[in-house]
């Protein structure tokens, strides 16, 4: 993608969606509407396609990232498909690597590797994972071990096949310190949310400031990730969040995340006053607006954070809208 733009021109953007649930919709259909997501994608000229990680959440179907991201490799051509991330605290890396030596396998130089640190969201989900939130902990060995069995390096003395000699390129998904572990092991950085915006750039700046070289990335490489929606009107970009900030805002106040509902529907829907703040707060922070409004915001985000990528993150209920939205940023920063 390119543009009159110079930071947009050299920046690259990609998608990552999460496979969220409509309401009163199957969760495969958002399998199935992923999947079709990453073809307009590939289209449009997006770089990256990622699919995330989530267990146990009612209102996202995104639960084995590896195998979704074999299906959107398959369905498409050229685009870089990848994970945002693979969990790693809630797996072995062994198991990992496996993963992803396949699907470098099948699609050779088509595999991204985008590793998290998180584990199950709550202490049920953890205890079906057989994991706790000490697991996290041990972040920074687990990626060791991980690149290890691409490296053939493992003390075990096992050769893991088919990985070893492949090379999948590694990112951290992070914020704290995770960032830090990215650095010391040269690894490029995913960041987000764009309503953080102080916090993402001292992470950034912790980052490049103790960022070490490696065989993965000579100098830091930087993707900043959040909700990036355009519509022909600042009133219809605005519609686009709803869904998603009503969601989050039951998520916080009932414990768990449901389907995303149609945004007027939840324009209807009466909310206690703590609802309704933390509601009105999940509708701001993010880019939304024209192609005009979101052009200069973009500008301001990569002049703030000097990233190297965009990695766009937005969801909700009305899929043609949101298509249309990719479009319109594709446009924007063409």
């Amino acid at each position: 993608m390119n543009s009159s733009n110079p930071l947009t021109a050299r920046a690259r953007f990609s998608v990552l969606d999460r496979s969220r649930i409509r309401a009163g919709r199957p969760p495969g259909e958002a399998l199935r509407d992923t999947v079709r997501l990453a073809q307009e994608a590939e289209a449009l000229g997006y770089h990256r396609f990622w699919v995330s990680e989530h267990h146990g959440v009612p209102g996202v179907a995104g639960s084995a990232p590896t195998v979704l991201a074999a299906a959107v490799a398959g369905a498409t051509d050229s685009i870089r498909v990848g994970t945002g991330g693979v969990m790693l605290p809630n797996h072995r890396p062994l198991v990992v690597a496996e993963q992803f030596g396949v699907l470098e396998s099948l699609f050779p130089g088509r595999i991204d590797m985008g590793l998290g640190r998180s584990v199950g969201f709550t202490d049920g989900v953890r205890r079906a994972l057989g994991r706790d939130k000490e697991d996290a902990g041990d972040f920074a060995a687990q990626i060791e071990e991980l690149l290890g069995w691409f490296r053939g390096t493992s003390p075990t003395g096992v050769h893991a096949r088919p990985p070893e000699g492949l090379s999948v390129p590694p990112f951290v998904l992070a914020m704290g310190e995770g960032a830090d572990i990215a650095a010391r092991l040269g690894l490029p950085l995913v960041i987000g949310d764009l309503r953080g915006r102080d916090r993402m750039r001292s992470g950034i700046g912790r980052y490049r400031d103790a960022f070490r070289p490696s065989a993965y990335a000579q100098q830091p490489y930087v993707v900043v990730s959040g909700t990036v929606a355009v519509a022909p009107t600042p009133e219809a970009a605005r519609r686009l969040l709803v869904p998603e900030a009503w969601s989050m805002a039951y998520s916080r106040t009932h414990g768990t995340f449901p389907p995303l509902p149609p945004a007027e529907e939840v324009e209807r829907r009466p909310m206690t006053d703590k609802e309704r703040g933390l509601y009105e707060s999940g509708l701001t922070g993010h880019i939304a607006g024209t192609p005009e409004q979101v052009a200069g915001e973009l500008e301001t985000l990569l002049k703030e954070t000097e990233a190297d990528e965009v990695l766009v993150t937005t969801s909700t209920h009305d899929r043609e809208a949101l298509v249309e939205s990719y479009r319109l940023l594709a446009a924007v920063v063409r």
